[in-house]
C-alpha cells in the first residue's frame, strides 16, 4: 500500500487499468478507472463491488444481441455512469476483487499484530 500525500489517499490497490484507493479523511474509497476518478461513501462502494461482481460475463459474451456486450451501472449517490464493455467489466472486477482481498487481508494482519502484543 502507497500513501499519496497530495490527497491523503492510500493506495490498496492497482492494475494498468486503474485503482482504488481510501482516504481516511473522509471515510471514502476513490474508484480510478476508465480516466476518471469516482468518490465512493463505503457502504455505497461495497454494493457498487457487490453489483459489478453480479454481472455474467459469459452472458455477456454468448448473447448475440445488439445490446448484450454492454452493461450501464449507475452507482448510487455519485455522479458517473459506467457503460462497460465485457472487458471493461473484467477490468473493474480485477480491480475491486483486489482492493477487497488487500483490504481483507490488512484486517487478518491487524488482529494478529495484536494478538501478538
Amino acid at each position: 500500500m502507497q500513501i499519496s500525500s497530495a490527497q491523503n489517499l492510500i493506495e490498496i490497490f492497482k492494475t494498468s487499468n486503474g485503482g482504488v484507493y481510501q482516504c481516511n479523511s473522509k471515510n471514502a474509497f476513490y474508484l480510478e478507472f476508465g480516466n476518471s476518478r469516482t468518490f465512493f461513501k463505503i457502504g455505497d462502494f461495497l454494493n457498487f463491488s457487490k453489483k459489478i461482481n453480479k454481472i455474467d460475463v459469459a452472458e455477456m459474451a454468448k448473447n448475440t444481441s445488439r445490446h448484450a456486450d454492454t452493461v450501464i451501472i449507475m452507482p448510487h449517490y455519485t455522479e458517473r455512469c459506467f457503460v462497460l464493455t465485457i472487458t471493461d467489466v473484467i477490468a473493474l472486477k480485477d480491480i475491486l476483487n483486489g482492493a477487497k482481498f488487500m483490504l481483507q487481508l490488512n484486517s487478518i494482519l491487524r488482529e494478529c499484530m495484536t494478538s501478538l502484543a
